[in-house]
């Protein structure tokens, strides 16, 4: 198999292939500003093992190495934005898995060269809690979790929304069907690709009279390292 592929059985089941590294990085190009910023989110519907994901946090750490190299403190929290600034979606869970693991450990690298001994592993632990709910098994078509056989389940897909205020992270959950409707106009029909209950979470742009995303839950500011005691 090349590395575009795992297996014949893999494609025939899920039409499966990857994307080559070489057109990774010329997609990439096209949004070059936006993929160096290290706060700018993304957010890949079918993440596969990470190749697109892998590219941008590169980058995105590349930007952070770039400005604090010099200032561990702010190296290591800018750092810990850039992973939690990246979000995907992947139908097979062991693809996700593996997404994680690679993301991790190319953050690990970065992170590790850079403040070498003052690098510590609670916020590696931190990161890896970011990573676990930020890279999600669904069907990026229904919106919806799947379960092992890749089947929809009843929970809808949510991704935490993480803000750095300082030394704490802020984080907000919403669900991904709702942040796809905003923008909508409020007087037109639900699209048929949504689930009961979105407009709950949605309120009206008093200014613009446009469609905003309510969060369904949110937690209280900690400190970056300790994100993981919200869960």
């Amino acid at each position: 198999m090349s590395p575009q592929t795992k297996s014949k059985q893999r494609i025939r089941d899920h039409g499966e292939v990857f994307t080559a590294e070489r057109e990774v990085k010329a997609m990439c190009d096209l949004v070059k500003d936006e993929c160096d910023r290290i706060d700018s989110r993304f957010l890949e519907p079918a993440c596969g093992n990470g190749n697109f994901l892998a590219e941008i946090l590169s980058r995105k750490l590349a930007t952070v190495k770039k400005l604090y190299k010099s200032n561990h403190y702010d190296y290591e929290r800018y750092a810990v934005l850039a992973a939690a600034s990246i979000y995907g979606v992947e139908l097979l869970a062991d693809n996700a898995e593996e997404c994680r693991k690679r993301l991790f450990a190319l953050w690990d690298k970065e992170y590790t060269a850079v403040c070498k001994k003052e690098a510590n592993d609670e916020t590696r632990e931190a990161v890896r809690y970011i990573l676990s709910k930020n890279i999600l098994c669904g069907n990026a078509l229904t919106l919806m979790c799947v379960d092992e056989n890749q089947k929809d389940t009843d929970k809808p897909i949510v991704f935490p929304e993480w803000s750095l205020l300082g030394t704490k992270l802020k984080r907000r959950d919403f669900r991904l069907d709702v942040m796809l409707k905003v923008g909508d106009d409020p007087k037109t029909g639900q699209p048929s690709m949504f689930k009961d209950g979105v407009d709950d979470y949605l309120s009206v742009n008093p200014v613009t009279g446009e469609l905003m995303a309510d969060p369904i839950r949110e937690y209280p500011p900690v400190h970056y390292r300790k994100v993981a005691e919200n869960g």
